[in-house]
């Protein structure tokens, strides 16, 4: 119990019940008064349980909504939705959800503006969630359409909803292009069983963005920005904070990617 909570409790306990039930009594009151000041440093959110449940319904609806922004399913969308599953390695229970969550994002009247508002709610102070949200969403659309056309502008709306910045969208796009790319340059073809990508395909100066750090940054700049990102993808992070844990293969993904880039930037530099 805090210094605060302590002085609270003992003087309700004292003005309520003198002696040893009012001792007991402000014990009570002051570990409730300790719990709702903690509740109000953390600001409004959902808890780990909450926030896993509405996390993984509104992925693959989101994911329905962007892929039939034009009108119509493809079935390089329907593929690329079944990559994005099979990528995280979702068993056959959790495979049969997301389809059916993918096929009620898909309906016209599917509220978009809705579900993003009740996740940005779950995740109040959990950014980090939102961002692996969008990543799934952009790799995803990547897989489907190039993220082209009007895939691109839903998952802009949905950035917007999150309160997410286009810079910061472009910097996912950017860095899940560059993985991609170490996939096709290492013949995986993004294979299903999640692999990491191959160390020989990432070139210099895709690592300095995937640290989001200028080339030009001093060593001690580029052990930030590594620390950094390593800590907006640490599955253990994100798991306590609610991620499903069928998600976290795709976290485990980029915090392989990360270290590489760091890995390849150190050897650059000789640090």
């Amino acid at each position: 119990m805090s210094f605060i909570g302590k002085i609270v409790g003992a003087i309700l306990g004292y003005l309520l019940l003198r002696g040893f039930m009012g001792a007991i009594l402000g014990a009570i009151i002051g570990h409730l008064y300790d719990q709702a000041a903690d509740a109000r440093r953390r600001g409004p959110g959902a808890g780990p349980l909450e926030i896993s449940e509405k996390f993984f319904r509104a992925t693959f609806e989101v994911m329905g909504h962007v892929a039939k922004a034009d009108g119509r399913v493809t079935e390089a969308e329907i593929a690329a939705a079944r990559k994005v599953m099979g990528d995280l390695r979702l068993d056959g229970a959790q495979i049969h959800a997301a389809i059916a969550h993918f096929t009620r994002g898909k309906n016209p009247d599917f509220d978009v503006e809705t579900s993003m508002h009740e996740l940005s709610a779950a995740c109040a102070q959990r950014p980090d969630l939102l961002r692996i949200f969008l990543e799934l969403q952009v790799r995803a659309a990547l897989e489907g359409v190039d993220m082209q056309g009007p895939a691109r502008l839903a998952v802009q709306r949905v950035a917007e909803l999150l309160g997410v910045s286009r810079l910061e969208l472009a910097h996912i796009e950017a860095v899940l292009r560059i993985r991609r790319e170490q996939f096709r340059a290492g013949g995986a073809g993004g294979s299903a069983g999640g692999q990491a990508p191959p160390r020989g395909g990432m070139q210099l100066d895709a690592a300095y963005q995937i640290l989001e750090v200028d080339p030009k940054a001093s060593n001690a700049d580029v052990q930030k920005a590594y620390r950094r990102q390593l800590s907006k993808h640490h599955p253990d992070k994100l798991k306590a904070n609610g991620l499903p844990e069928s998600m976290l293969e795709h976290a485990k993904q980029r915090t392989q990617q990360i270290i590489e880039a760091f890995e390849l930037i150190k050897a650059a530099r000789g640090m």
